[in-house]
């Protein structure tokens, strides 16, 4: 019997030269094999897949697709891509970054319930409800979801499509531990369906889920050769030492820049950073945080964690004074209590901040320099001209983080992990005395995840420097840290 081809593509170019790769693809996807597309941010992974779904027309190439035994043969029916860069769906060009905390902006976002759509196969349907506990996120506003449990609705709204080929962007990232495991069993479990194939395009690349059988590996613009699961991590593994060795020495020169910055801005003498008094957030009926009271003086490094929808953005979200409920707590920064004059933007002055949160809502077309230039002023566009020996600073940070190449490069047109640099040098730009990093490693490829731990390691030998980091993984955080607060779910 032949073996069926899923996905055919031989010598494919797409027509538009801004999104071509650098050499014609040839790939062959076969039926019951489960796939991981890897490489490193900004390698072409995207173009990839925009090439397989057909998104983008050939110049040259032939590609085919054999999607039985469905009932369609139209990719569009067939293939289903979930990009998780958090997004909130279709209400995502209505979005914008506060909402999320400005109840009274909410009531045009539409429920859970109501954005599922229709429902053909009733069995199914419950079997994903039961697997990812949907039913108390029905009567939810879509926009007051966790990333967590987007990601958990957006899967099951997807699944319940009953799609031939499913490709996922970076599935697992944004996810506490238990929420990692059970996407892992659910995605196993839909490994055994005899009629759906699993993609995975990951930045990770040596974290790879069991159930992947085959490895695509894309660099620099180029489609490496499809190989077997094993055949791939070994090779990986070895050059992984090889780089690690060879990077010891530059990353330790990239931190001693860092700690031998010169000081300029420190002008808080408070020796306490951040105070919350019995600090309580509803919304409607639910509790996010029920009568905290948190501590944060200066020099402390904090890892804050908890499971998806504990409330740890919402927390993060009153300290920048980005949440209109801070100004009803009871809450001091630097000193001062809030709502006693001090303007927002004498706040964020000395706050230097990262989130998935900012990222998803931060779609400015300005060139990459300029994003990380507004840090300085934290606007969301950059509105004040920075001037030369600020922008000499702006390059400088681009270039600790590796991406001075892309200072002029439209912020859209990065790949997702080259923007999360761009935003996380945005939140150094100032050298501030308060770092708030949430979950800054999200979507960073093996190397640029070791870079950034690096930097934030340096950052934190700084005198006096003050952070609070997010993160679902033990091992991301930096030895620096001194305290830690978890946050329990209000259920």
């Amino acid at each position: 019997m032949m073996q069926q081809h899923t996905i055919n593509i031989t010598g494919g170019v797409a027509r538009n030269p801004f999104i071509r790769l650098s050499q014609p693809v040839a790939l062959d996807f076969l039926d019951g094999e489960h796939i991981a597309i890897i490489g490193p941010n900004g390698a072409g992974k995207s173009l990839l897949v925009d090439l397989l779904t057909g998104k983008y027309p050939l110049r040259e190439g032939t590609l085919t697709y054999d999607f039985r035994p469905s009932a369609t043969q139209t990719a569009y029916d067939n293939i289903k891509y979930i990009a998780f860069l958090d997004t909130y769906g279709s209400a995502d060009a209505n979005y914008y970054y506060q909402q999320r905390w400005n109840a009274h902006d909410q009531d045009d976002a539409p429920e859970v319930c109501n954005m599922l759509g229709e429902i053909k196969d009733e069995a199914l349907k419950q079997q994903l409800f039961d697997l990812f506990r949907i039913e108390p996120m029905l009567d939810k506003k879509i926009i007051l979801l966790s990333s967590g449990e987007l990601r958990k609705f957006q899967l099951t709204k997807t699944l319940l499509t009953a799609p031939r080929i499913l490709i996922m962007d970076n599935p697992f990232i944004g996810l506490d531990a238990a929420t990692r495991e059970l996407l892992f069993k659910v995605l196993e479990k839909l490994t055994q369906l005899s009629s759906l194939q699993l993609v995975l395009v990951l930045s990770m690349m040596d974290d790879i889920p069991s159930f992947i059988t085959h490895v695509v590996p894309v660099d620099n613009k180029v489609v490496g050769e499809k190989m077997e699961r094993e055949a791939y991590l070994q090779a990986f593994r070895a050059q992984d030492a090889a780089r690690m060795e060879a990077d010891a020495q530059p990353l330790d020169e990239l931190q001693q820049r860092i700690i031998d910055l010169p000081y300029e801005n420190t002008n808080f003498t408070s020796d306490e950073v951040v105070k919350l008094n019995k600090v309580s957030i509803r919304y409607d009926d639910r509790t996010i945080l029920k009568e905290l009271d948190w501590t944060v003086m200066r020099g402390e490094k904090w890892a804050l964690s908890g499971e998806n929808g504990a409330g740890k953005s919402t927390l993060l979200s009153l300290v920048c004074a980005d949440n209109p409920q801070s100004y009803a707590c009871d809450i001091s920064l630097f000193g001062r209590k809030r709502g006693t004059g001090e303007s927002i933007w004498e706040i964020k002055k000395h706050i230097g901040y990262v989130s998935p949160e900012m990222h998803r809502a931060y779609l400015k077309n300005l060139p990459a320099i300029e994003i990380v230039a507004s840090g300085l002023h934290d606007s969301i566009g950059l509105y004040k001209r920075p001037h030369a020996d600020q922008m000499a600073t702006c390059e400088w940070w681009m270039d600790v983080f590796g991406i001075a190449a892309l200072k002029d490069t439209p912020f859209l047109q990065l790949s997702s992990g080259e923007q999360r640099l761009a935003l996380l040098a945005r939140a150094f730009v100032k050298d501030p005395e308060l770092l708030i990093l949430d979950e800054p490693l999200h979507g960073l490829d093996t190397y640029n995840r070791r870079r950034v731990k690096k930097i934030i390691e340096a950052f934190c030998r700084r005198q006096d420097k003050t952070m609070i980091m997010v993160t679902h993984y033990e091992h991301e955080l930096p030895a620096a840290i001194t305290d830690r607060l978890y946050l329990k779910r209000n259920r």
